[in-house]
């Protein structure tokens, strides 16, 4: 893809998207933000006996970037495991984005994935929320 290819895919996701939702009940429901620049987000996670993410959504506020990388995560944790989340690369998030593309914004493109892998890492250490 070409440089505008990413910005059309981040807009895509922007204006329309994917799980933007609450989820009650959750399994997993964590915030975070980026204090600097305003981004907040709230990632919903359900998960099945054996660990894996059966359903995905988001809430947030905040820049293009940082909610088009939430829409475009709620996608890619189902049906991944707790313990695939915690070997997600935050490298990964910035390749899919577009590394020119956020290459000032890491700190945007990345919070989805923080909050995410914060709260999987909660959850399997205390099975619960």
């Amino acid at each position: 893809m070409d440089r505008q290819d990413y910005i059309d895919n981040i807009l895509d996701h922007h204006d329309n998207p994917r799980n933007k939702r609450a989820l009650e009940p959750a399994h997993i429901r964590a915030s975070g933000g980026n204090p600097g620049c305003g981004d907040i987000v709230v990632m919903y996670a359900n998960v099945d006996d054996t660990g894996r993410v059966t359903e995905a959504a988001f809430q947030g506020e905040g820049c293009t970037i940082s909610q088009a990388a939430a829409s475009m995560l709620t996608e890619e944790l189902v049906g991944r495991t707790l313990d695939e989340i915690q070997n997600m690369s935050y490298e990964d998030v910035v390749e899919e984005l577009g590394k020119e593309v956020v290459a000032t914004r890491t700190r945007c493109a990345t919070l989805a994935l923080s909050v995410t892998k914060s709260a999987a890492r909660d959850y399997l250490r205390t099975g619960q929320q």
